[in-house]
């Protein structure tokens, strides 16, 4: 994997990061999602590099081989606004002081605090498979309990670590075959270390409290460009009807495209990832006709 990039350490102050990095040209930061670590963009960073950018492709705090952090009381060290810190931190010691962020699953939170926090760094912003924890809280109902109830296990205390090291395998499904050799054994490896699962975990217990205290005192918009791509055979569709009508309500400028994969979405069809990646990043995309700036309160009840 990543033929021709770079695989160091990068010291980022409270944490060390595992990244990957190649190319020239306007630099985007890929970040993964849960239970994956950098190596699920594989076949996604080579594509990007080809189109002219320069790509970076981190392990997250605690994920993969980047190092944890200590463990907080109010879980704070794994929120997404210290991780947002760190990728921050990261890309300027890599010499990008502006660059795009694109982060799926887990990582879309992270990308979404990286672009309200540092808006002056994020030129462009790219979600997948996801939208704001507050607002996927706020339209929870039997429905995204039954499907999403792993966000509330996983948030209570040592249970999660039990089940999950009990066997590895029955929670983390996977294959060298979906997934290519050397990712399912990344992937592999990452699932049973007791550290990471824990991190891992943290950043669920971090969702359900501080990050949701964090993008309830705002701030509330994304002011530069964004694009939303979601999995056709994943869930976006069936619990939010039109998602991308949520991003609408934090994005001045946004566009949405669906994927025809399942969740996993730059394993399972990297071709049209990056090409959705390199249409938008390189300017080419169409105004979003129907992005409009937020004028209206965003809804508290579940969407019908």
């Amino acid at each position: 994997m990543f033929e021709g990039f770079t695989d160091e350490m990068v010291d980022v102050g409270e944490v060390a990061l595992r990244v990957r990095h190649g190319g020239d040209g306007p630099a985007v930061l890929l970040i993964h999602g849960h239970p994956r670590t950098g190596s699920t963009w594989h076949l996604v960073a080579p594509r990007l590099v080809e189109a002219g950018l320069s790509v970076v492709c981190p392990d997250m705090r605690g994920y993969g081989r980047s190092t944890p952090a200590a463990i907080k009381d109010d879980h704070s060290q794994q929120s997404k606004r210290a991780v947002a810190q760190d990728f921050a931190r990261l890309m300027h010691r890599l010499g990008h002081e502006q660059f795009a962020v694109a982060g799926h699953d887990r990582g879309c939170y992270v990308a979404f605090r990286l672009a309200l926090d540092h808006p002056h760094a994020v030129r462009q912003l790219v979600v997948m498979d996801g939208v704001p924890i507050s607002e996927a809280l706020a339209r929870c109902d039997a429905r995204f309990a039954a499907a999403w109830w792993h966000w509330f296990f996983f948030a209570q205390p040592d249970k999660p670590e039990r089940a999950i090291l009990a066997d590895p395998d029955a929670w983390y499904v996977g294959s060298p075959e979906r997934m290519g050799r050397d990712n399912y054994e990344e992937f592999r490896a990452a699932t049973r270390d007791p550290a990471t699962v824990r991190a891992m975990l943290e950043d669920y217990r971090a969702g359900l409290t501080v990050d949701l205290e964090h993008e309830r005192a705002g701030p509330k918009e994304i002011t530069c460009p964004a694009l939303f791509l979601w999995s056709t055979e994943d869930d976006m569709e069936q619990l939010y009807g039109d998602p991308l009508a949520i991003w609408r309500e934090w994005a001045a400028d946004i566009r949405g495209v669906p994927i025809e994969s399942g969740h996993h979405m730059a394993e399972e069809n990297p071709a049209a990832v990056a090409a959705a990646l390199t249409g938008f990043l390189s300017g080419s995309r169409r105004p979003a006709a129907s992005s409009t700036r937020r004028t209206r309160p965003r809804p508290a009840a579940p969407r019908p």
